[in-house]
C-alpha cells in the first residue's frame, strides 16, 4: 500500500503544479504506461535485458522520464503558443501516449528485466521505509521548499490567482506555465518507473485511471481547480486519503464500477467544500 500511495503522491506534485496555474492535465495515467514501457524496452534492448547492470538501469529510467518530460513540454507548448484549453490538449495527449505504449510494446507487457530491477518499487534500505516512499518524502520536501521559498513558486500562486494581474506585474506568465506542464510530465515519468520497478515489467496497461486517482487526490488536499490556491503538504494527505480509500475498496471486494462512482462523489464533495469556502 505505501509503495501505491508513493505512485499516486508523486503524480500529485506535478499536478498541483498544473492546477494551481489554473489549468489541468488528464494525460499523467497514460503517461505512466508510456514511461513504463519505454524504460523496459531500453533495459530489454540496450542494457542486456535480464543481465543489466545498475548504471543501464538508471539510464533506462532516465530515459523513460526524459521521454514524458517531452511529452510535458508538447504540451505546455501547445497551451502557451497556440492558446488551447488544456482539457483539450492533454485530452488529446492522453490518447497518444496510450497509443504510443501499445505501439511501442506490441501490445505486450515487457519482461525482460533483472532481478535488481526492483530496487527502487520494492525494496526498504533506510529504516525499513520503502525506497519509493523516501523518494516521495524527498520530492515534497523539495516541492514545498520551492513552493514557499522560490520566485518561481510565488510566480505560479500569481498566474493562478490572476493571469492578467501577475502579467502587468511582470511575471513571465507562459514560461510559469510551460514549465509547470513539464515537470508535471517529468513526475509522471518517474511515477510510471516506480511502477515498472514495483511490478518488474512494463505495460501499456499501466496507469489506468491514475489521472483521476491524481486530481483527486490534489482536490482533496485543498487546491482549488480555479487556480492560485494549494499547499504540498495538503496535497500529500489528499493521496493519503485516496490512497486508503481506493486500497479498502479494493480489500473489501468492491466492483470497479462501483469504485470508480465512489472516486467521483469524492471529487464533486471536494470541489462543493471549495466553493462553499469562498
Amino acid at each position: 500500500m505505501a509503495n501505491q500511495i508513493a505512485v499516486i503522491a508523486i503524480l500529485a506534485i506535478g499536478m498541483t503544479l498544473v492546477i494551481i496555474t489554473g489549468g489541468i492535465d488528464l494525460s499523467v495515467g497514460s503517461l505512466i504506461a508510456l514511461s513504463a514501457v519505454v524504460t523496459t524496452m531500453i533495459v530489454r534492448d540496450f542494457c542486456g535485458g535480464t543481465n543489466a547492470g545498475a548504471a543501464g538501469m538508471f539510464a533506462a529510467g532516465i530515459g523513460g522520464i526524459a521521454f514524458c518530460g517531452v511529452c510535458g513540454l508538447i504540451t505546455g507548448t501547445f497551451i502557451t503558443r497556440l492558446r488551447m484549453p488544456p482539457f483539450i490538449v492533454t485530452l488529446a495527449m492522453m490518447l497518444v501516449g496510450s497509443g504510443l505504449a501499445y505501439r511501442l510494446a506490441e501490445n505486450q507487457s515487457v519482461y525482460q528485466v533483472p532481478d535488481s530491477f526492483v530496487w527502487l518499487g520494492r525494496g526498504a534500505d533506510l529504516f525499513g521505509l520503502p525506497n519509493a516512499v523516501v523518494l516521495m518524502l524527498l520530492l515534497y520536501a523539495a516541492a514545498h521548499i520551492v513552493m514557499t521559498q522560490t520566485r518561481f513558486g510565488r510566480n505560479l500562486y500569481a498566474v493562478g490567482g490572476n493571469t492578467e494581474a501577475a502579467h502587468l506585474s511582470g511575471v513571465p506568465v507562459q514560461r510559469v506555465i510551460l514549465i509547470a506542464y513539464l515537470l508535471c510530465g517529468l513526475l509522471a515519468g518517474l511515477g510510471g518507473v516506480v511502477t515498472a520497478s514495483l511490478l518488474k515489467s512494463g505495460s501499456p496497461t499501466y496507469g489506468q485511471m491514475y489521472e483521476l486517482y491524481v486530481i483527486a487526490a490534489v482536490v482533496v488536499g485543498g487546491t482549488s481547480l480555479s487556480g492560485g490556491k494549494g499547499t504540498m503538504p495538503g496535497t500529500l494527505i489528499g493521496a493519503f486519503i485516496i490512497a486508503v480509500i481506493q486500497n479498502g475498496m479494493n480489500l473489501t471486494n468492491v466492483e470497479s464500477n462501483t469504485q470508480k462512482i465512489v472516486l467521483g462523489l469524492v471529487i464533486l464533495s471536494a470541489v462543493l467544500v471549495d466553493r462553499v469556502r469562498k
